[in-house]
C-alpha cells in the first residue's frame, strides 16, 4: 500500500515477522483523536475462517471496521496519507499504490471470485494491459478468433512493437490450441463465450493442455459475459481471471473499471507492481461506485438473463440464426452448462443481410444503439461497425464474422416490451421505406423475411450467403 517500497512486508510492519512491536505503535496509532479504539483500514470483507455463505449472500454482506461504523464504505477521497513517524511506515500513504476504499473492494472481489487476491485498475483494457506487461520479447500467445475489438487491437500493437507472436486460433476447438502451443507460449488468453459469435471454450481442458505444454505459461480467461456470479475461471485451472468491471459489476455503464484475480500470491504481487508504478489503480470514488454496482449484481443479472432466453426463443422461433448458450440448439450448450451457472445476457443473430440489419438496429426504440453490454437497459449493435470495427474487414471474413450479425445485449426492462419492440422493428412501416412498399415487404423480396398467417418469420436460406455491404444484394 505504500509507495516506498515493492516489498510488501516492508510495507506494514504486521506483515513481518521481524519488525519490532515498538515500530508497529509508531506506524499505527492505538486511539484516534476521539479516543476510539479501532483499526483505521477496513478489515477484509468477511473472514477468510468465517461461514461461507451463498454467492447471493456474499455479494452483499461485507465487514466494514471504520471508526465510526458507517454501513457504507467510507470513500477516503485522498491522495496522500499522513504518517506518524519520520521513516513513514503507515498502512497507506499514496492513493496511487492503495487507497482504503479500494482495498475494501479488491478484498470483497477476491472473495466473490473465489480468489487468494483481487486487483481493481481503471479499465477493462487497463486490465488486459496489466496482464500483458507480463511478457517479454519473443514470448508466444496464443488466443481466439473471436475477440473482443479492443484485445485484438492491443495484441496487434504488441506483435507490430514488442515482438511478441500471437497465433489466433479456433479456442472453442482444444485441438487447434494444442496444436499452437509450444515451449515459447507464455500466454494462453481465453474468452468465453466469446463476443459476438458466443462460441463456448473449454476452460478445464485448455488449461490442462496448456500447463502440460510449458508449466511456466499462464491461462488467463476473460470473464467478463459471466459475471463471478455465473462461472469462476479459477476454479477450472485459470492462473488468472480478468473482467471489465464497466459491464455486469457495475450494472450501470456510470463508471469503468478493470478487475483482475489470481490464487498465486506472487502472481499478485506482479500484477501489484505494475499497476503502482504504471498509476492505473481504480480511483477512491469510482471503486465506492463499483462496490454499491456489486452488491445488486444478483437480482440484475436473474432479470437480464431471464429476459435474454425469452428472447433468444423468440428470435428462433421466427427463424433467425440465433447464438446464445441457453438455447439447447447452441451446439455447445452441454458444454457451457458443465462450467456455468447460467447463459448470461448477450445473444446474437443474423438477417442475412448487412442493409436489413442496419435498419432493424435503426428503427428498435428500447433498444439503445450502443457499444458495451452489461448494464440494465437493453442495447443493440451490429458489432463489425462499432465494437469490432478496429478489426478489419479481411480478417473478419477470415474469421467467419458475418457482417450482418446483430449483437443483443439484454437489459431488466420488461420482456414482452423488448420482444414487442424487436417486432417492430421488423416491420416498422415508418423508416426506410419508400412507398408504396412498406419495410416488412422490402424484407420480403430482399429474402430475409417470410410472410406468415401469423406474421412473420426469418427465411430460410442454405449455407451463409456472401453478403454484399453496400447493397441488398445476397449472392
Amino acid at each position: 500500500m505504500s509507495d516506498t517500497t515493492p516489498d510488501p512486508s516492508s510495507q506494514d510492519p504486521r506483515l513481518s515477522s521481524s519488525g519490532p512491536a515498538k515500530n508497529l505503535g509508531k506506524a499505527i496509532s492505538k486511539l484516534d483523536l476521539d479516543g476510539h479504539d479501532l483499526p483505521p483500514s477496513p478489515a477484509p470483507s468477511s473472514p477468510r475462517n468465517g461461514k461461507r455463505y451463498s454467492l447471493a449472500t456474499e455479494l452483499v454482506y461485507t465487514e466494514g471496521t471504520d471508526q465510526y461504523n458507517a454501513s457504507s464504505m467510507p470513500i477516503y477521497q485522498s491522495a496522500t496519507f499522513k504518517q506518524t513517524s519520520g521513516g513513514g511506515g503507515g498502512e497507506y500513504d499514496y492513493t496511487r499504490s492503495g487507497n482504503p476504499t479500494r482495498t475494501h473492494l479488491e478484498r470483497h472481489l477476491a472473495k466473490i471470485m473465489c480468489a487468494e487476491r483481487a486487483l481493481v485498475v481503471g479499465s477493462g483494457m487497463g486490465a488486459m494491459d496489466v496482464i500483458t506487461r507480463l511478457l517479454r520479447p519473443g514470448d508466444e500467445v496464443v488466443t481466439g478468433d473471436d475477440l473482443y475489438g479492443g484485445t485484438n487491437r492491443l495484441l496487434k500493437y504488441l506483435s507490430t512493437y514488442n515482438e511478441i507472436i500471437v497465433h489466433h486460433v479456433d479456442t472453442t476447438n482444444p485441438s487447434r490450441v494444442r496444436d499452437a502451443l509450444g515451449p515459447k507460449t507464455a500466454m494462453v488468453l481465453l474468452e468465453t463465450p466469446t463476443n459476438p459469435l458466443i462460441k463456448i471454450v473449454d476452460i478445464p481442458t485448455v488449461a490442462r493442455l496448456t500447463h502440460e505444454v510449458n508449466p511456466k505459461a499462464l491461462v488467463a480467461v476473460d470473464n467478463t459475459m459471466l459475471s463471478p456470479l455465473l462461472q469462476n475461471p479459477l476454479e477450472f485451472g485459470a492462473d488468472i481471471v480478468y473482467e471489465s468491471g464497466t459491464k455486469y459489476l457495475s450494472g450501470h455503464h456510470d463508471l469503468m473499471a478493470g478487475v483482475l484475480a489470481v490464487n498465486d500470491s506472487a502472481l499478485g504481487e506482479r500484477l501489484y507492481f505494475t499497476i503502482n508504478a504504471s498509476g492505473c489503480g481504480l480511483a477512491p470514488f469510482d471503486s465506492w461506485l463499483l462496490m454499491r454496482g456489486i452488491k445488486t449484481l444478483k437480482v440484475r443479472m436473474e432479470q437480464q438473463q431471464s429476459n435474454a432466453q425469452r428472447i433468444a426463443e423468440f428470435l428462433e422461433s421466427h427463424g433467425f440464426h440465433v447464438r446464445y448458450p441457453g438455447l439447447k440448439s447452441h451446439p455447445q450448450h452441454e458444454l457451457h452448462n458443465s462450467m456455468a451457472r447460467g447463459a448470461g445476457a448477450v445473444l446474437s443473430f443474423e438477417t442475412g443481410s448487412v442493409q436489413i440489419s442496419e435498419r432493424i438496429v435503426e428503427a428498435a426504440k428500447l433498444w439503445a444503439i450502443s457499444v458495451s453490454f452489461g448494464c440494465v437497459n437493453s442495447l443493440i449493435s451490429m458489432p463489425c461497425r462499432m465494437s469490432h470495427a478496429s478489426i478489419d474487414s479481411k480478417t473478419r471474413q477470415e474469421r467467419a464474422l458475418p457482417e450482418d450479425i446483430i449483437r443483443l445485449c439484454v437489459g431488466i426492462e420488461d420482456a414482452d416490451d423488448l420482444i414487442d419492440d424487436l417486432s417492430r422493428a421488423v416491420s416498422d412501416t415508418n423508416h426506410y421505406c419508400a412507398p408504396p412498399l412498406t419495410k416488412i415487404f422490402q424484407l420480403v423480396l430482399a429474402g430475409a423475411v417470410k410472410l406468415t398467417p401469423d406474421g412473420f418469420r426469418a427465411a430460410e436460406h442454405g449455407p451463409p450467403a456472401n453478403l454484399d455491404t453496400l447493397s441488398n444484394n445476397i449472392f
